[in-house]
């Protein structure tokens, strides 16, 4: 099978590897339909992430249709098409039962990290009974590659942990699909407002296009002072950084209210400065967390019954004989006003 595999720092090729096979009885193999690439996996090219071997094949969001099922799976069939979430969970370990699978004792962020990913026409999927998820009919499949990973990030990491309530306000600072799916699910929420901030002018117009009460440029020399009037010099209640730079995140203390919660949900690779001399006497919160995966069943709910609208969300799709292409569109996704770029598997089949 074709997979993009992780091969030097930096480096990312599409090789022919080996098809997975079943290993436990709680495996499934899923024979990939769409798969998408993430901000972390750029991040594993960087070398930010030094859980990730090279040899590894990336990848951890993706739908597709179940190629083989272990033994002990009966909640799931073979053919049946599935959302793959981009934590495994088990379930049944002290963490999982918490609502921390991201630290299951047997999972976690495992695909595209420590074991092959989802960036191949076949995955092999441990714990596949609460690890994948069935997919509705009347949900697009290749829109739905941003369920796995980005939405609920952007949810739990980002509304949830940022404590977004009714007639709130809100900044999400980073307009990637991380920011933009705290966007679509923070206004379920009906906070006063919702100020997105960023640096791609095409991703800040999806933004007010999608209902942000305005989105400003990070890179305009008052942008502190813009933001800082919205809210007559307050600040916000809930403040969601969505990047993963001390740039984004030295903004983001300066942006948040008295009482008020930053949430961070970007990757660091990096050193950031916590400036508790300037915080430290404004009764703020600072929550840091890695998805869960946990509201999956929600969100999808919220997408099946026309709550969310993720249908404009993948701007960019390449069939597997151009899948390099998307890695380079993704890389430079501010030059080619990308805000999600799929790989589509199914046009390599008969």
């Amino acid at each position: 099978m074709k997979a993009f595999v992780y091969s030097a720092p930096g480096r990312v090729e599409l090789l022919d590897c080996p098809k997975p096979t079943i290993q436990a009885p709680t495996d499934a193999v899923v024979r990939l339909m769409y798969a998408s690439i993430c901000g972390t996996d750029l991040h594993i090219l960087k070398g930010d992430v030094p859980s990730a071997d090279f040899g590894t094949i990336l990848g951890h969001e993706g739908v597709g249709e179940i190629e083989s099922l272990g033994p002990a799976v009966h909640n799931l069939q073979v053919g049946q098409r599935v959302l793959i979430s981009c934590i495994t969970s088990c379930s049944i370990c002290r963490l999982c039962r918490r609502g921390l699978a991201s630290h299951c004792e047997t999972g976690g962020w495992v695909l595209g990290n420590r074991i092959d990913g989802t960036q191949a026409e076949y995955v092999r999927i441990p714990h596949a009974s609460s690890s994948l998820y069935p997919l509705a009919s009347s949900i697009d499949p290749r829109a739905a590659v941003i369920m796995s990973d980005a939405f609920p990030t952007g949810f739990e990491c980002g509304v949830l942990s940022g404590n977004v309530v009714p007639g709130g306000s809100v900044v999400i600072v980073g307009a990637g699909p991380v920011g933009i799916a705290a966007l679509l699910t923070a206004r379920l929420y009906s906070p006063k407002q919702i100020v997105v901030v960023g640096r791609n002018e095409p991703r800040l117009a999806i933004a007010r296009e999608l209902g942000a009460d305005a989105a400003i440029s990070s890179s305009e020399p008052d942008a502190l002072q813009q933001l800082m009037a919205i809210t007559n010099g307050e600040g916000f209640d809930s403040v969601i950084e969505a990047v993963g730079t001390p740039e984004t995140f030295a903004l983001c203390q300066n942006l948040v209210a008295v009482g008020g919660r930053i949430a961070n949900a970007g990757v660091h690779g990096t050193k950031v400065d916590l400036h508790l001399e300037a915080i430290w006497d404004r009764n703020i919160g600072i929550y840091t967390s890695l998805v869960n995966g946990t509201t999956t069943p929600q969100l999808l709910d919220f997408v099946e019954s026309g709550l969310v609208d993720i249908s404009s969300l993948v701007t960019h799709t390449f069939p597997l004989a151009e899948a390099m292409k998307a890695y380079d569109t993704f890389k430079e996704a501010s030059t080619h006003n990308a805000l999600k770029v799929v790989i589509d598997f199914t046009t390599t089949r008969n």
